[in-house]
């Protein structure tokens, strides 16, 4: 049975992303080019809590990448 070729499914970029303060801070912090251990230290909270708040940012941008989050940035903060 021939197979078919896969199609990468990416994420739509949104303009209505609606982040929280506190996403928009992990986003202005990424933009920084700080490592998530970094960010996590500088607001006190756990990288795992980092990592939540990034997929976040990730899924309301409508992105994939940490690239393409940051090239986001003028349209959301």
């Amino acid at each position: 049975m021939p197979t078919q070729p896969q199609t990468e499914v990416r994420p739509t970029p949104r303009t209505d992303a609606r982040l929280t303060e506190r996403e928009r801070v992990v986003l202005a912090l990424l933009a920084e080019e700080t490592t998530l251990e970094d960010i996590a230290r500088s607001l006190y909270v756990s990288r795992n809590t980092v990592k939540s708040q990034v997929s976040s940012v990730y899924r309301k941008l409508g992105v994939a990448s940490r690239a393409e989050a940051v090239a986001r940035v003028p349209d959301v903060l």
